[in-house]
């Protein structure tokens, strides 16, 4: 008897944008790209150092989190 295996793969997309705003003391913020419609969400601890400025440029990867997009991997560039 043959069986079938499923492999539920993430697909993780690598997009450039400008840090909208960020709340320090609650650690997270919103990423403004020109590809999507809605702000990205981030959480510091994504962040390649302990704090970001609004304004900055980033790169980043995408993933679907519990309200939308968020970003991962969030890098200065």
């Amino acid at each position: 008897m043959d069986s079938i295996v499923v492999i539920q793969k993430e697909v993780f997309y690598f997009m450039k944008g400008t840090v909208k705003f960020f709340h320090d003391q609650k650690n997270y913020g919103f990423i403004e790209t020109e590809e999507m419609d809605e702000d990205v969400f981030f959480h510091v601890s994504e962040l390649d150092t302990d704090s970001i400025s609004e304004d900055t440029e980033v790169e980043f990867e995408t993933e679907e989190g519990d309200r939308g997009p968020k970003a991962v991997d969030v890098e200065q560039v």
